[in-house]
């Protein structure tokens, strides 16, 4: 089973928030997920990402292959695997 860190879409029509989840890859982007890491409200000035980073980085070990727009969010916030 291949598992990446990925935006799942919530919000209403225009008003857009995202919840960072483990999911399967095969997956549909607002399928079943594994586990929640946090969220991302892009619409908020400044937007504002909330991630646990300790969970974040165990499921990086374990083979998990982020999404790029998470990769760059991830970079953003300083969270990187070492």
């Amino acid at each position: 089973m291949s598992v990446k860190i990925k935006l799942r879409r919530e919000g209403g029509k225009k008003k857009p928030s995202y919840k960072v989840v483990v999911i399967d890859s095969r997956k549909p982007r607002d399928g079943r997920f594994i586990e929640q890491l946090g969220y991302y409200q892009p619409i908020s000035d400044p937007y504002i990402f909330k991630v646990d980073k300790e969970a974040s980085l165990k499921w990086i070990e374990k083979g998990a292959q982020l999404s790029e727009t998470v990769k760059n969010l991830f970079k953003k916030e300083g969270i990187s695997k070492k």
